[in-house]
């Protein structure tokens, strides 16, 4: 199975799966929305809460697989087989710890959740219902996040994909069972959305687990799960950790710039929002595209072959930049027809025509970013980009937004170019690290051969 993934590891056969995956959850994603409304809109403010603490719960995972799929790759590209199915073992039970820890707490502590999270009195019922049963279910996010990512990190990023979208059409069926009394059932409510969201994603573990323990040449079995060797887990953590903090980093920081454009008026905030939702379909193209890049690197990375992993991250490049610029030109063309389709208010359109120049450099300098980025990642210096990403995120990302949105009173304007600084100044960083990492490399690797 392995060997016949390796012919396959190329950025296309990688990307398109991954693409397509968020491509389509994104659209299910919304259709669940619109499902969810017509329980009510104190249900759908419900969801749009909790939904912010289980993403910030979600990076904590994120971190841990990403480490974990990174060595996996490496390891595979090393032809070390079975240090690769050891660590994907590891990883796993380390994810599945962390979230029954997580799911104990977000379960028995959802009233007081709920306080912190400053939800109206009205809607406390409705919140701690939903955060009880979804939040108790963390620990089944957890097993889907490490999973996915160990079994992309082989080559396979088909079944993921396949997984994904099969338990995302399940959920929105079972939402509109429990949110319309089809065949006769009765009318759940948010209580239902709840059990809807927890038992698609225990049905996307079973199936994931299955592809899983067939992943590497000698099958995992039951047993196995016992394993936890301590060298294995400080390797992991090690590659995991700064990726937490710079992706906390990232999460709060959108935060407070959300909350800067809440400051400038409502109109601003939806203009923002709604050129969010359309500049998200560039977003998914580059990240597609740098997430293949980064497992095609780690693979060549433990494989030794630098001179190409050196190439591989100018290649991911050039192929996200002829993708994301080719949208956000489409999107500058089209962006107030597209606009429209949201609102007809005349002001909150003028706001987001405004943007779409900007856009113009906010989706390369994005592209820039994570094609290096994540180059960096799948060779393992993750710490470079905590330190780098976490003081360009809070002093130029947020601090400028702050200056030059509030202060200098450019207003979004003022934000969006505080957004494409912040995307620039951390590309060009990676990619001075990446090319003079690679400099030394292939300099020693060629004075070897000479040798």
């Amino acid at each position: 199975m392995l060997r016949q993934q390796k012919k396959q590891m190329t950025l296309w056969m990688l990307a398109w799966p991954i693409f397509l995956e968020m491509l389509l959850q994104f659209l299910l994603g919304t259709v669940d929305t619109l499902m969810v409304s017509h329980i009510s809109d104190g249900a759908v403010a419900v969801i749009g809460i909790s939904n912010q603490l289980f993403a910030a719960v979600n990076i904590l995972f994120t971190a841990l697989a990403s480490g974990t799929g990174i060595l996996v790759a490496q390891k595979l590209g090393a032809n070390q087989a079975g240090t690769a199915r050891s660590l994907g073992i590891v990883g796993t039970n380390i994810c599945v710890g962390v979230g029954i820890g997580l799911s104990v707490l977000l379960h028995f502590g959802a009233g007081p959740i709920t306080r912190m999270l400053q939800l109206p009195e009205s809607l406390r019922p409705m919140g701690e219902t939903y955060i009880s049963i979804v939040g108790g279910g963390m620990v089944l996010l957890a097993a889907m996040t490490v999973l996915s990512a160990v079994i992309r990190n082989t080559g396979n990023t088909r079944s993921p994909m396949i997984i994904a979208i099969g338990m995302n059409v399940i959920h929105v069926i079972m939402n509109y069972i429990v949110i319309y009394g089809a065949f006769g059932l009765p009318v759940l409510g948010l209580q239902g959305v709840a059990f809807s969201t927890t038992i698609s994603r225990l049905i996307g573990v079973i199936m994931l687990l299955v592809v899983f323990r067939h992943t590497f040449a000698k099958s995992i079995g039951w047993k196995d799960f016992r394993l936890m060797d301590r060298t294995l887990m400080k390797e992991t953590f090690r590659l995991s950790w700064p990726l937490g903090v710079n992706s906390s980093s990232w999460c709060f920081t959108q935060l407070i710039i959300f909350s800067i454009i809440a400051t400038l008026g409502a109109k601003e905030l939806s203009a923002r929002t709604y050129m969010n939702t359309m500049e998200s379909f560039c977003f998914m193209i580059g990240f597609s595209v740098a997430l293949a890049g980064q497992i095609r690197i780690a693979n060549l990375h433990g494989a030794g072959e630098h001179s190409l992993a050196y190439k591989c991250a100018f290649r991911t490049l050039w192929i996200g930049l002829a993708f994301v610029q080719a949208n956000a030109f489409l999107l500058y063309g089209f962006g107030q027809e597209a606009i429209q389709l949201f609102t007809s208010d005349q002001e909150i359109i003028a706001f987001g025509v405004s943007l779409l120049g900007l856009n113009l450099l906010l989706q390369p300098s994005k592209m820039l970013n994570m094609a290096v980025g994540n180059a960096l990642t799948a060779i393992g210096d993750t710490r470079f980009i905590m330190i780098c990403g976490t003081a360009s995120l809070w002093i130029i990302a947020a601090g400028m937004s702050y200056y030059m949105g509030i202060k200098l009173g450019w207003g979004l304007t003022g934000i969006y170019i505080a957004m494409i600084a912040d995307e620039l100044v951390r590309g060009m960083l990676v990619l001075y690290r990446w090319r003079s990492l690679f400099k030394h490399r292939i300099r020693a690797v060629s004075k070897g051969a000479a040798l």
